[in-house]
């Protein structure tokens, strides 16, 4: 029973992590080879560039984790500290750049007529550089904490400089990451949180004006708030199930619950992997470089296909 979980296990976390390098791979390459031709890249670009190359960092750290986690290995506390900052420093800007790409589409495609938000809607690049570089003061702040609390916890274990990865090394790994993760993760969630609903009122404000005019909700700017609504909440909704993931994966570590451990972190590999795939169904550009490649490996595999006579 075990080696059958093991190995449905095992496949399901390959899977996810093809799937989160094709997803930001495409991303990455499309946008590479824009910023090749055209010699710059639009401020969605390079959130989308930085996000993807951030998140593929992320997958084989959670893969890292995983394997060693399904192994018994020994690692030292230089080890543990570049693991937890490694994790932290994807994390962040995985997190943030979301945060940004959602503040973008927000002031991109909502309309208000706030004195404030005019202000800011006519400076979105001064805006984005704005939110990521106040985002370096809370990864300042995460990674000076998490050096505390490392010290703090190695000096409880009398001084060890190597333990069992499988017990102490992942309780206190998962700890640290929660930890970090509920109190620098709490404004950024929110900002998006927070960007979500105000394109709810816009376009609720926007569908009012429509029918005053007697005409329909098939218009592009209609189509630009949905679309660009699916893309943040199925971050927001990603990203609370990869937290929940890390959080009840913890508890059934340490209550040696081996399945709920592993569908936690099966469920965990989906926000870095799944949002991305959303990302480019959501970009007409990367959504059509996705059908053009599909396309071109149909056609070279019906070539192999034909007999040869």
């Amino acid at each position: 029973m075990e080696s059958v979980l093991h190995h449905i296990s095992t496949t399901a976390v390959v899977a996810e992590f093809i799937l989160g390098h094709l997803s930001n791979g495409l991303i990455v390459l499309n946008n590479c080879i824009d910023w090749i031709n055209k010699r710059e890249l639009s401020p969605v670009d390079q959130i989308l560039l930085t996000l993807a190359i951030s998140r593929v960092t992320l997958l084989w750290e959670i893969v890292f984790i995983w394997v060693k986690t399904q192994s018994i290995s020994f690692i030292t506390r230089e080890e543990l500290k570049i693991l937890v900052f490694c994790w932290i420093l994807s994390s962040h800007f995985s997190l943030w750049l979301s945060t940004a790409l959602s503040i973008f589409y927000l002031f991109r495609i909502a309309n208000f007529s706030w004195q404030i938000f005019l202000y800011l809607k006519w400076r979105p690049k001064q805006l984005i550089v704005a939110v990521l570089l106040g985002s370096l003061a809370f990864l300042l702040a995460n990674l000076m904490q998490t050096s505390i609390t490392l010290e703090e916890r190695w000096n409880q274990y009398g001084g060890n400089t190597t333990v069992n990865f499988l017990e102490r090394d992942f309780t206190l790994f998962s700890e640290v990451i929660l930890f970090n993760m509920t109190m620098f993760s709490v404004i950024p969630f929110s900002l998006a949180l927070i960007s979500f609903l105000l394109l709810i009122l816009s376009l609720g404000k926007h569908l009012q004006k429509m029918q005053l005019n007697s005409r329909g909700h098939g218009d592009t700017n209609t189509k630009a708030h949905r679309n660009a609504m699916k893309i943040i909440v199925s971050f927001l909704l990603l990203y609370a199930t990869y937290f929940l993931s890390l959080l009840i994966a913890w508890i059934a570590r340490k209550h040696h619950i081996e399945l709920v451990h592993i569908i936690c972190m099966i469920t965990g590999l989906m926000y870095p992997s799944t949002h991305s795939l959303i990302l480019i169904l959501g970009n007409s550009k990367l959504k059509q470089t996705s059908l053009l490649i599909l396309r071109h490996l149909g056609c070279r595999l019906k070539e192999q296909n034909i007999p040869t006579t």
